[in-house]
């Protein structure tokens, strides 16, 4: 009987001793998978965030890129806008000094027109009895000429000399080049020429002299308005 008693005692001891180690191992296991799961969540969290952060980080570039497209496209049209105001006032200048430089020439040529008329010596009749009235003026001028050299005068209307005295006798009349009918175009004397001419209608008819002065080409000297050709 004694004998087993002991033996029912270490029994037990042993089972005891088991279960304690189990119960180690099992506390053991517990603990590392609680901190497992904190290692784990740790990751998970701060991962998370390292993921926002780049997208925040892009949104708030995207904002500023769009921003300074805005600003840059703001500037570009300020700048478009103020090229095309000072293009603008550039041309109104140019236009305004063009009206100006047009409206000084058409007042020096009325200028001229007017000391023209000022200085005219009209005088009833003339040299013979188809004159009405005869009209000299010391402000005309020689026409202008490109020829280096005149001997003497060119009754050909091929000839530059023929269109030049022609243009001379226009001045002189104010008859259109174009329409007016010339009649006789011949030699008055040294460098000295006499042209006669009509408007279409013979409203207005001339003998008109002309002399040459050298460098400078024809000049009137005389016009006789006719009352017949």
């Amino acid at each position: 009987m004694p004998l087993n008693n002991t033996d029912n005692g270490s029994s037990r001891y042993d089972k005891r001793s088991k279960r304690k180690k189990t119960n180690i191992i099992l506390n053991g296991l517990i603990g590392v998978v609680i901190l497992l799961i904190i290692v784990v969540g740790t990751i998970i969290f701060s991962g998370g965030k390292d993921e926002d952060q780049p997208a925040d980080s892009a949104a708030n570039e995207e904002v500023n890129n769009e921003e300074t497209s805005k600003e840059n496209s703001s500037d570009e049209k300020d700048d478009a806008t103020n090229e095309g105001s000072q293009e603008g006032n550039s041309e109104e200048e140019e236009n305004k000094d063009n009206e100006e430089n047009k409206d000084e020439e058409s007042n020096e040529e009325e200028n001229n027109e007017e000391k023209v008329k000022e200085e005219e010596i009209v005088t009833e009749g003339g040299s013979s009895a188809d004159v009405n009235r005869t009209v000299e003026n010391p402000a005309w001028q020689p026409v202008g000429t490109v020829q280096d050299d005149h001997p003497t005068a060119v009754y050909d209307q091929s000839h530059v000399d023929w269109d030049e005295m022609l243009r001379a006798i226009t001045y002189a009349t104010g008859l259109d080049r174009s329409a007016m009918t010339v009649y006789f175009l011949g030699n008055d004397g040294v460098n000295r020429s006499v042209g006669t001419v009509a408007s279409p209608n013979k409203d207005e008819m001339y003998r008109v002299y002309i002399e040459w002065v050298d460098g400078k080409g024809w000049k009137p000297t005389k016009v006789e308005e006719l009352n017949s050709i």
